[in-house]
């Protein structure tokens, strides 16, 4: 229990259904649209999945604190740190932090490599491309996540909305779609946007690190704007789907789940101390997970119905 309790708080464990969701949707999106449905394709690509997921998370802990960037968050007062905190708190050697973090890697590679067995060597670009996105977010020479230039965002939105969508669903059919395509935007843009909250966190310590996310590069002021405008895009993709029959209508009850962000961007400021972000990222992944949650519901009903 303790190893357990140690490994799920240093990948960050918590937040994995941000992965599991979008691999639901495109495999319900296969079984309504297709009437496919193969259920160990499904559980390799759920496993798969969630060590790519972890992979991603332990392996920016480990380039953070590699760059600094977490040991100026723990410095820096009034900043609120993201990284488990294993690596700059002295919890786990770096040696025993990047041996879990490569067997992950590890174990997603292996799951991609099965599944492409079976459903085409196509999914192999998926595997190469989320292997090569999650490493340099913040590896060097490329670490896109420090540029400040709208990357890590984009890479975001491919890695947890377009990629998973679309990869379940070749997984299932061996076959590519524009409607899992279509189905990736609203909640790959939530998790795109539940990652851009958070840099509100430590975007100062971020700055004196030289970690130029596009909080520092706007300011706080812009970039809340900015997070305003993509919370009302990944909603108006939602109604676009509707719109275009990838999603039935009754999908729109996952409108509701804007109800909470929307909320909290009522109670903050122009510039806010770095506690007041903390229910904004609480309800940017409440809002993520279960908008993405409803429109698996419902295509799913859809289907049977």
């Amino acid at each position: 229990m303790k190893k357990w309790m140690l490994f799920k708080n240093a990948s960050r464990f918590g937040v994995i259904p941000v992965m599991l969701i979008p691999i639901v949707l495109g495999t319900v999106g296969a079984y309504v649209w297709e009437g496919t449905f193969h259920p160990l394709l499904f559980i390799i690509t759920f496993v798969g999945g969630a060590a790519a997921h972890l992979f991603s998370n332990m392996v920016n802990d480990l380039w953070d604190f590699r760059n600094g960037a977490d040991v100026e968050a723990h410095n820096t007062p009034d900043v609120i740190t993201t990284n488990s905190g294993f690596l700059s708190g002295g919890v786990l050697s770096e040696s025993i932090f990047a041996f879990m973090t490569w067997s992950l890697l590890a174990i997603a590679v292996l799951c991609g490599a099965v599944l492409s067995i079976y459903s085409g060597l196509e999914l192999l670009w998926f595997v190469a491309g989320g292997a090569l996105i999650a490493y340099f977010y913040v590896a060097p020479p490329l670490r896109f996540g420090y540029r400040g230039k709208g990357y890590s965002e984009l890479s975001i939105f491919i890695a947890f909305g377009l990629m998973p969508v679309l990869g379940a669903y070749f997984v299932q059919t061996g076959e590519f779609s524009i409607k899992p395509v279509l189905l990736s935007f609203p909640v790959g843009l939530l998790t795109t946007l539940l990652l851009f909250n958070h840099h509100f966190l430590h975007w100062k310590s971020d700055k004196q690190a030289g970690k130029r996310t596009l909080v520092v590069v706007w300011g706080e002021r812009r970039a809340l704007v900015f997070s305003h405008v993509l919370l009302y895009i990944s909603y108006a993709s939602l109604v676009a789907c509707v719109i275009l029959g990838v999603l039935p209508v009754y999908a729109l009850l996952a409108l509701l789940t804007a109800i909470a962000p929307v909320h909290v961007y009522r109670s903050l400021q122009p510039q806010n101390a770095s506690p007041a972000y903390l229910p904004l990222m609480g309800a940017s992944l409440q809002a993520s997970v279960r908008c993405g949650a409803i429109m698996a519901v419902a295509l799913l009903i859809q289907g049977l119905i």
